[in-house]
Parts: structure tokens; sequence; C-alpha cells
């Protein structure tokens, strides 16, 4: 990713969130990191040994980052979140021949275009949901009604910072999924396509590898906690908390997961002449 010459290394991380947090703290113990630049970062953040906070560039002025990595002599920049990729930050970066951690605009679609990602799943073979996607609200609400499953997990397609998915109960709360996210625009533009999936029932994994156009390195699964309340109850959101590593899968459903999905994605995206590295998540 980074060659050694033997010169420390500066790095910049875009980002605030606990995520961006860990990523800092992690890299800022590397004896080969000089120093670790965050934008915009947090107070929390600051508080890293070796990080530096960049308050005069704003996140979707991309020259202005462009021009801040030349000035600084940035060595590498990590992307954390994902409207950053969404938005190509990562295609001007590798333009101006600055290396970038993280998916160009096209690449980003397997999480920010839910539909896009989907259609990806289905062309390439990799285990998902059965689901339809729709932009009229009487159309998804008729499917729910009439599919030959349990069609109750409506998602906005964009980026929702998360809460853009829905897990009903019944069919009723469903279509009022639908008309709350394709009629009252909860999402804004992220709710201009709704995907309707069958409502798979049992316990979540979270598996994120390291990947490029062609190898696959996962990291220890995890369990996220997404419902609002204890038991499964209350509203999805971003993510209540995590713990990891997460004992319910076994290393013969990781090998499974590995050659099933992440690697079909890879294959895939490589087929499609998608230039992808960073990370991929598999729920």
């Amino acid at each position: 990713m980074v060659q050694d010459n033997g010169a420390l290394k500066k790095v910049l991380v875009i980002g605030g969130g606990g995520r961006e947090h860990a990523i800092c703290w992690k890299m800022a113990r590397s004896e080969r990191v000089e120093t670790v630049y965050v934008l915009p970062g947090s107070p929390g953040i600051a508080a890293v040994p070796k990080v530096q906070l960049v308050s005069d560039v704003g996140v979707k002025n991309h020259s202005a980052i462009v021009a801040w990595c030349k000035q600084n002599q940035i060595d590498l920049v990590a992307v954390g979140p994902e409207d950053p990729l969404a938005d190509g930050l990562a295609d001007v970066l590798q333009a101006a021949g600055i290396k970038c951690f993280g998916p160009g605009r096209r690449g980003a679609q397997i999480e920010a275009d839910k539909n896009w990602s989907k259609d990806f799943m289905h062309r390439h073979g990799i285990p998902t949901a059965r689901y339809a996607s729709f932009t009229d609200a009487p159309e998804a609400k008729a499917f729910i009604r009439s599919a030959p499953y349990a069609a109750l997990v409506v998602k906005a397609s964009g980026l929702a910072a998360g809460k853009g998915v829905i897990v009903a109960e019944t069919i009723d709360e469903a279509c009022a999924a639908v008309d709350d996210i394709l009629g009252e625009k909860r999402f804004g533009a992220a709710g201009e396509v709704v995907v309707v999936e069958e409502k798979l029932v049992g316990e979540e994994v979270s598996v994120l590898a390291f990947v490029d156009a062609r190898t696959v390195r996962v990291m220890l699964p995890a369990q996220d906690h997404k419902r609002l309340l204890d038991h499964d109850r209350g509203p999805n959101t971003g993510g209540m908390g995590a713990y990891c590593p997460c004992p319910i899968i076994k290393p013969a459903q990781m090998e499974l997961v590995v050659r099933e999905v992440l690697q079909r994605a890879v294959d895939g995206l490589r087929a499609e002449g998608i230039k992808y590295n960073g990370m991929c998540f598999m729920g």
C-alpha cells in the first residue's frame, strides 16, 4: 500500500467518529508513523498521541484536500465514513497521485446504493435475501402484500447514516415504512428507491475484510446490537454497540463466508472493471 523507504510516514484520516478514533489510535502506535492528521476529527481523537486535527479544510472540498495533502507531503489517506467515498474522494486523490485506502465512487456503490448492491450480488451468485426494488409506493406495497416470502425488510437504497432500514413485524408496518421513505421522503434523496427484502430471522454476524483487486484478508468476526432497546426491541439504529470476537460463527462457516461472499464480491468487482481497495463489509 505504501512502500517503506525507511522514512516515517505521514497519514491523513478522514472522519471524526468512533471508527476513525480507533484507526487513529492504532496508526499512532506504529513506529513507522510520524504523524496522524485527522479531518475533521474530534476532541477525543485529538487526545491521542501523535495526532493533529485539520480544521482549515472542508471534508467536502476535494480539491482543497488534495492541495493540503501535497503541501504536507502525506503518504497515505485513509477514509473512514461512507459519504466521502460515495462522493468520489478516493478517485480524486488517486488521480492526483495520492495513495488512498478506500474504494472509488463505483466501488463505494456496494454500500452507498443498496439497489445496485443487491443487483450486483444477484449477478455474481452471492447469497443474499430475496428482494425487489421500487420507486412507486403503491407498487411496493402491492408487492409486500403478495410476495411469496415475508417481504418485511424495507430499505432506503442510499446512505442514511445506518438508519435507513426498517425491519417490520407485520405487513402493515412494512407498508407504512414504504410510505415513510417514498411518500414522506424521510431520508431525502437516499430514499428515492426503496428495496424490499425477505426477512431473515437469526443471529447477525459482521465480517469485515481488507481487500484489493484479488485478495481477501478477514478480520475477527463481530456482532452488532442494532435495535435501540434490549431484547431486540425498538427501531433499528446505526448500531448500539458491538463485541468481538463473535463465537457464534464457526471456522467452517467463516471459510464459507470468505469463499462464497467476500471472494465472489472481489472477483465480481474486478470482472466489472471496478478498482477496489479498502474494507469490504459482510453482514
